[in-house]
């Protein structure tokens, strides 16, 4: 009978804990709720004052609310620590901008301590590059760098038309990664962004990837694990980059890779491994990785069912699931001359390798 009864007083006293809990985190969780409404108050505020001095055509006023923002934003920081709060703020200080100033102004005010820049590769892409410009323009960009290689379209016409844009132009057909590693070199940013011609992404979904090189990442991959299949159904280049993550001791980025755009760089993982390395994707991931350099992938953007089919990527075995497939040995080649073959995990048995296919 004793232990009856204290075990239902232990059974109370942890209801009572738990309610206790309870309460103190919805506390919290209002207390944040009224903390971020008064910033994004704030922030509209903000916006409403600085859109009383804005002039000029559309492309100067944008420059000018980009500024504003940075300006603002001491004001506010130490009040916002999610980067979705962060932008929900740069929302309402556009909001109060754009009724002020009588212009509605298709921005993203993402906050950047430091400079940013983009890096363009494209090739006869006469169809997509004008929009792709177009969603650069809208984030906080210091400069754009459009590389155009083997183009025999309209795209330079495309390019030419847009202010404050920095060309590239290789008459003969280099690539995306060889374009990738050219505008690296040219641009100082300290966060570069990579995005292909061919893929008109909108900026909001670029924002995340600079957000988190600003913010200390050295190298941002697009999340891609969400949209793969299973293993038993994987293509061949799926299951190379997992292999080399694996390899690389990082088998938490799974299959994400920077063959996969858009990603982006601190200007600290460019020097550390020089952009010449920037050619050959993998063999630049397995370089940060082996520096101790921060690699996370901390947002998705679906490049899987956009991407532009073609006749070099289309079926089993071809033309660039090859050019994948090798550079990903050239990486693995790369890691075991530098570190030896002591550092990689044992290999795991036929029946370690068919019980995780099968689940």
């Amino acid at each position: 009978m004793k232990a009856r009864v204290v075990g239902v007083r232990h059974q109370r006293t942890l209801k009572r804990g738990m309610r206790a809990r309870r309460g103190q985190l919805l506390k919290k969780q209002t207390t944040k709720q009224e903390t971020n409404r008064a910033v994004f108050q704030q922030s509209w505020q903000c916006g409403e004052q600085a859109g009383r001095h804005g002039s000029g055509n559309m492309d100067s006023m944008e420059q000018q609310a980009h500024l504003a923002w940075r300006e603002c934003w001491p004001t506010l920081s130490e009040r916002l620590d999610h980067y979705e709060d962060v932008m929900q703020a740069g929302k309402a200080f556009m909001q109060g901008y754009s009724r002020s100033a009588g212009r509605s102004l298709n921005i993203v005010p993402v906050h950047l301590h430091r400079t940013a820049a983009a890096v363009v590769s494209a090739c006869n892409e006469e169809g997509t590059l004008a929009q792709v410009i177009v969603q650069l323009k809208r984030l906080p960009l210091t400069e754009i760098v459009v590389v155009l290689n083997g183009t025999t379209d309209q795209s330079l016409e495309q390019v030419l038309a847009h202010s404050r844009v920095t060309l590239i132009y290789e008459p003969n057909r280099a690539g995306h990664d060889v374009g990738r590693a050219m505008g690296a070199k040219v641009t100082t940013a300290e966060t570069v962004l990579f995005v292909d011609g061919d893929m008109v992404i909108p900026a909001e979904q670029l924002a995340p990837f600079l957000y988190a090189v600003d913010r200390g990442d050295d190298v941002a991959l697009n999340d891609l694990s969400s949209l793969l299949p299973a293993f038993a159904r994987q293509d061949e280049v799926t299951r190379m980059k997992a292999y080399l993550n694996r390899t690389l001791g990082r088998a938490d980025l799974q299959s994400n890779s920077l063959t996969a755009v858009p990603h982006a760089l601190s200007r600290r993982m460019i020097q550390a491994v020089n952009p010449e390395s920037l050619v050959v994707p993998p063999k630049a991931q397995a370089l940060a990785i082996q520096h101790g350099l921060r690699v996370t992938a901390p947002s998705q953007v679906d490049v899987i069912h956009s991407n532009r089919l073609r006749s070099t990527n289309v079926g089993s075995g071809n033309l660039v699931a090859k050019l994948i497939i090798g550079d990903h040995l050239e990486a693995i080649a790369e890691w075991l001359n530098v570190v030896g073959k002591e550092v990689l995990e044992p290999t795991l048995s036929r029946s370690e390798v068919a019980y995780r296919r099968n689940t």
